[in-house]
């Protein structure tokens, strides 16, 4: 028989239990954020003649703008044109509005648009991209 040497710090080593190897603990990736706002803010454009911006003021306050802002501006378009027969005295208008309302807004200054004399204008919305303040934001879109 063959006898072969043990090295007793090796016996000792195979005789305790493999430590098992600890498991990193899996980080798990971020849902993305979820919109605390309900409604999302957009600012709706309006330019229209001076003479009617009373009247395309009332239209918007009926779906629920709660800031508005008028600005006095003049159109470019010479009287040279013969075909152009419009008054250069414009009204910018600048109104908050929720998401969920700029479309039937839209919908709604395009039909006056084209039905009201001398009522001609041009339309858009711009999306907010961030807000600052719960209050500035519950004020704006008409929310308690």
């Amino acid at each position: 028989m063959a006898v072969s040497k043990v090295n007793p710090k090796k016996a000792e080593q195979a005789k305790q239990p493999v430590p098992k190897t600890k498991k990193r603990p899996q980080t798990k990736t971020p849902a993305p954020k979820k919109s605390l706002a309900p409604y999302k803010l957009m600012l709706l454009v309006t330019v229209i003649p001076r003479n009617k911006a009373d009247f395309y003021l009332d239209l918007l306050q009926s779906f629920e703008v709660n800031l508005q802002m008028e600005v006095s501006a003049f159109g470019t378009a010479a009287k040279a044109f013969g075909f152009l027969d419009a008054d250069r005295e414009k009204q910018a208008l600048f109104s908050v509005i929720r998401e969920d309302n700029a479309e039937n807004a839209l919908a709604a200054l395009d039909e006056k648009f084209s039905s009201i004399r001398g009522g001609k204008g041009i339309a858009f919305t711009v999306p907010f991209s961030s807000m600052v303040g719960v209050l500035a934001y519950q004020f704006l879109s008409n929310k308690q």
